[in-house]
């Protein structure tokens, strides 16, 4: 059954009296045995997903690179600073540039690091057959979307609902 006439299905059943005044259920985003039988809009296309693996395992060794050469470099201006020290230049009238530049540092990291566990998600919902599904409305996700980004959890309408997740 596809996600579309699953979600018609489970409307139906709210507008026939059993579920009055409860809302069409939201597909849980899953695995295989949390969803039942249902599979990814794209797991029978072995050629897509090898393509979209291999993407996903570039991106993620690009960005734990990044990770781990921000983190070092915070840390290495945390150890050119001694403790108390405060130096005052001409530009900026205090000495606070080392310390924007490793918190500036460390958001990055964290960020390459929050991007890797989303690639993660991806990567695990191939194995499961369950890449490419929406994870607000449960409809496919489009190819050219999971080309563009391939670790992308909403499909374009729901991600243009707000910007909380990519």
């Amino acid at each position: 059954m596809s996600a579309q006439r699953a979600l018609q299905a489970d409307a139906s059943a709210a507008s026939s009296g059993g579920g009055r005044g409860t809302l069409p259920r939201r597909r849980p985003a899953g695995g295989p045995a949390e969803q039942g039988a249902h599979a990814g809009p794209y797991a029978e296309d072995q050629a897509f997903l090898a393509e979209q693996r291999a993407a996903l395992l570039e991106e993620r060794a690009t960005y734990q690179e990044q990770a781990e050469a921000l983190r070092a470099e915070a840390e290495s201006l945390a150890l050119e600073r001694e403790p108390g020290d405060v130096q005052f230049d001409e530009e900026s009238g205090e000495g606070g540039t080392a310390a924007v530049d490793r918190e500036r540092d460390l958001t990055l990291s964290a960020q390459a690091l929050s991007t890797i566990a989303e690639i993660d998600a991806a990567l695990a919902a191939i194995e499961a057959g369950t890449y490419g599904v929406c994870e607000q409305c449960g409809q496919p996700i489009p190819q050219a979307r999971l080309r563009a980004l391939p670790y992308a959890r909403l499909c374009v309408a729901c991600k243009s609902g707000g910007l909380h997740r990519r």
